[in-house]
Parts: C-alpha cells; sequence; structure tokens
C-alpha cells in the first residue's frame, strides 16, 4: 500500500462533507505512459500491509467520518483486500466499498465481487485498442474495458445517492479527455448510451498533462487545449447522456436517483 485517508479530490457524490476514505495500492494492472501518480503505480512505492493491518485502515477511515472505503488500484490484490475484510466487517466496517480502477478488468474477476463492492468506479480511457497498446501496454483494452463496465452496471446499476447527495450505490464513470482525441470521446458516450444506460454518471475530465513518459508520443507531449475539450464535450453531448458531468459540474438536468 502507498498511502491512505480522507481524500477531498474525488467525484462529489463520493466525497460528501466528510471526504472519501481513500487507499491507495502500489502497483497497477495498467502501464500508462502518461500517469501522473507514476512512483505509485509503475515504481510501486509503499509498503506490504498484513489483513489485520489492512482492516485496520479501513476501520479508521470509518471513524474519521468517511462516507466509503475507496480502493484505488485494486486490481491486483484482491485477494488481499477480500481477507482483510473479512476482518474488517467482523469489526464493525459498514460502509459502502468503492472500487476505484482503470477499467481493465476481467469478468470473472468482477463476478467475485458481486455483493460486495457497493459503488464501481472505474475508467474508460480509450475506444482504440491501438492507442490502449501505445498508451497503456495492453492491445484489447476497448474490448474489456466495455465488458466491465457492463458487468459493474449489471451488478450495481445507475448511481444512487441519498439525502445528502452521498453515493450508495452504483456506477459511476471517469472519462479523461486526451490531447488530439486520442481517447475516443464519441465513442465511449455512444457505447454508455446505448449499451449501458442513458441515466449512467459520465465525468469528463480535463486534468491531462504530460507526466512520466508521456512525451514518447508526440501528441501527449503537450497539454489537452480549451478547444479540444470543448470539443470532446459536444461530441460527448450529441448521445443525450442525462448525467453528464463536466469535472464534476452537471451539463444536463440530473434524472433523480434517490431511493432507485
Amino acid at each position: 500500500m502507498a498511502s491512505y485517508g480522507p481524500h477531498f479530490g474525488e467525484e462529489s457524490p463520493l466525497i460528501g462533507r466528510c471526504g472519501s476514505g481513500t487507499i491507495f495500492f502500489s502497483n497497477c494492472n495498467l502501464e500508462c505512459i502518461y500517469c501522473q501518480n507514476y512512483v505509485i503505480s509503475q515504481s510501486g512505492e509503499g509498503r506490504e500491509f498484513t489483513k489485520e493491518e489492512l482492516a485496520d485502515v479501513m476501520l479508521y477511515l470509518q471513524r474519521q467520518g468517511c462516507h466509503n472505503i475507496n480502493l484505488v488500484t485494486p486490481t491486483h490484490v484482491i485477494p488481499q483486500i477480500l481477507e482483510a475484510l473479512l476482518v474488517a466487517v467482523e469489526q464493525g466496517l459498514d460502509i459502502p466499498l468503492v472500487y476505484n480502477s482503470g477499467g481493465y478488468e476481467s469478468e470473472a474477476t468482477l463476478h467475485l465481487l458481486e455483493g460486495i463492492i457497493d459503488i464501481y468506479m472505474p475508467d474508460m480511457k480509450y475506444a482504440d485498442a491501438k492507442i490502449g497498446l501505445e498508451c497503456s501496454g495492453v492491445d484489447n483494452y476497448p474490448e474489456i474495458n466495455k465488458a466491465a463496465v457492463k458487468e459493474m452496471h449489471r451488478q450495481v446499476g445507475d448511481l444512487q445517492v441519498d439525502g445528502r447527495g452521498v453515493a450508495t450505490k452504483g456506477l459511476l464513470v471517469r472519462h479523461l479527455v486526451l490531447p488530439s482525441a486520442m481517447a475516443g470521446t464519441a465513442e465511449v458516450a455512444r457505447f454508455l448510451a446505448q449499451e449501458v444506460a442513458m441515466s449512467t454518471y459520465l465525468n469528463m475530465m480535463n486534468q491531462y498533462r504530460p507526466c512520466y513518459r508521456a512525451n514518447r508520443i508526440p501528441s501527449l507531449a503537450r497539454q489537452l487545449s480549451k478547444q479540444e475539450f470543448i470539443q470532446a464535450i459536444e461530441l460527448g453531448q450529441c448521445e443525450d447522456l442525462k448525467r453528464m458531468y463536466v469535472n464534476n459540474r452537471l451539463l444536463h438536468s440530473e434524472v433523480s436517483a434517490h431511493g432507485r
């Protein structure tokens, strides 16, 4: 594990007033050459925790008032997380669990998590397999990612929030817009609208900046321009998703998610 603590930089439904109880796991199952957290994801900064220590971290975050336990890049340590959860639940852990990942997940693994994870928060990074290979080292990202997102939605449905606007269950999709339209925003929005649900919560982000080894690809060796981001938003809007956000700001009238 690399770090943990209440986090106020996540999506609004996760942070509420008291923050998201975020646990950053070392390493990642993707090799994104522009990763802003590459010291953790690629260099493996952190230390080993026993299942008891990890359970204690979860319980500590709950005592701090965090609205959820936010598991960041958990894919490669799922068995260890499940062992720790058994300990933590026995000792009173009862806040929602968030699965926060790059969206490259096997359906078989997700089946094991059904009934355990309350909120799935995957990335949808690319619509083009060639770009996925070039940027993240996997040659089938769109295929795996789309199947995973559909399975996540099958398990937990659309994002639900309580009277405070805090997420309790459901799917929240992140999409980082890349320079030169490399992320395939139009296809991502089209897939969510046509194959998942029109009411899918999609947060489009413009935080891209060239980090780590991004300069290996000329198109990524620069900041995202304002015009590129506006064009990506317009492409996303064409699919008329009802819960499309831009850096956490709603673009359309949100359909009611209370109590569904």
